[in-house]
């Protein structure tokens, strides 16, 4: 067995943090003391809960997303986290959030999770978004409205 198999079951590298610059929207959000678990740091799974704020608050002032109306809804087919450093009540945390992969019905997500100032990501990682009919739970081509709104947070070439 290799090195690094033995050390990811998966076989994959790790990544690096990446930095700020990476993201191309910030999205602040306040970490709250029922976030923190019995090892007094932000639990694993409140970081899904910042990926998906930080997406459904951008989609919804770009006026993308009405959560109510829309006759278009994304769905989470698949998520990944990769954690590097912990934060923890009461850290100011700003996600980072940029399009790595823009389909006819899908969307790749990227997104960082940055403390205070910091430079690089305490975590990062990615969900992917397919978008459905509302009424008939089918996948649909994006709207032209919400496209646009991702092609704004498509990375930089």
């Amino acid at each position: 067995m290799s090195e690094a198999a033995a050390k990811h079951p998966t076989g994959a590298a790790r990544p690096s943090p990446q930095r700020r610059d990476a993201y191309r929207h910030f999205c602040p959000i306040t970490t709250r003391w029922m976030d923190n678990d019995a090892y007094r740091h932000v639990n694993n799974v409140v970081y899904y809960s910042f990926f998906d704020t930080a997406v459904n608050r951008y989609l919804i002032e770009a006026g993308a997303l009405d959560i109510e109306r829309s006759p278009v809804v994304g769905l989470v087919v698949e998520t990944n986290c990769h954690y590097f450093r912990p934060i923890a009540f009461p850290d100011r945390v700003q996600a980072g959030l940029r399009v790595a992969h823009l389909g006819n019905s899908s969307v790749r997500y990227e997104l960082g999770i940055f403390r205070e100032d910091e430079p690089l990501a305490c975590a990062q990682g990615h969900f992917v978004h397919v978008y459905v009919d509302r009424d008939s739970n089918r996948p649909v081509a994006l709207p032209p409205r919400l496209r646009e709104a991702l092609e704004r947070l498509q990375e930089r070439r």
